[in-house]
């Protein structure tokens, strides 16, 4: 398995995607019940499978990513050849980007001595989309890039 296995919620959210799915192997509901039943195994397998086809096309229509924490903000923007980083780190413990406050504080005290902004940019290992991937498994999400196209136009 190349990701992780999809929750049951996902499954579950995913349940039509996944007959479809089963259905393109030939396997009917019938069959799937007795795999399920006298082959664990196997059925295992077909999770992985469908699991790894739907976090490769997520993470491939993934653009931006971002990790948001109490202290700090990190932006990527994934581009063809490299990822972009734009990141900010406070260096006041009182405030929680996390917060509603706090990042209403960000909003209004972005040149505040508090505040540090940077950038980077790093190259893709041989697998994009799991570098993609390691990123949401360390707490990024998935977003439509508004944030960084603010700050991009900040620090650039």
């Amino acid at each position: 398995m190349k990701y992780t296995r999809l929750t049951k919620e996902q499954f579950e959210e995913l349940h039509q995607e996944f007959i479809n799915f089963l259905a393109t192997q030939s396997i009917t509901v019938e069959e799937w019940d007795e795999i399920k039943k006298n082959k664990p195994k196997i059925a295992e397998q077909e999770l992985d499978v469908f699991s790894d086809l739907v976090w490769q096309g997520v993470l491939t229509q993934a653009t931006y990513i971002e990790n948001l924490s109490a202290q700090h903000i990190y932006m990527f923007h994934f581009k063809e050849k490299h990822i972009d980083l734009i990141g900010l780190k406070l260096t006041n413990d009182s405030i929680d980007l996390t917060t509603k406050e706090g990042f209403g504080w960000l909003r209004d005290n972005l040149l505040d001595d508090a505040v540090e902004l940077f950038t980077a940019q790093k190259e893709y290992s041989n697998d994009p989309l799991k570098d993609k991937f390691e990123l949401i498994q360390q707490g990024a999400h998935i977003t439509k890039g508004e944030l960084f196209t603010y700050f991009e136009k900040l620090v650039g």
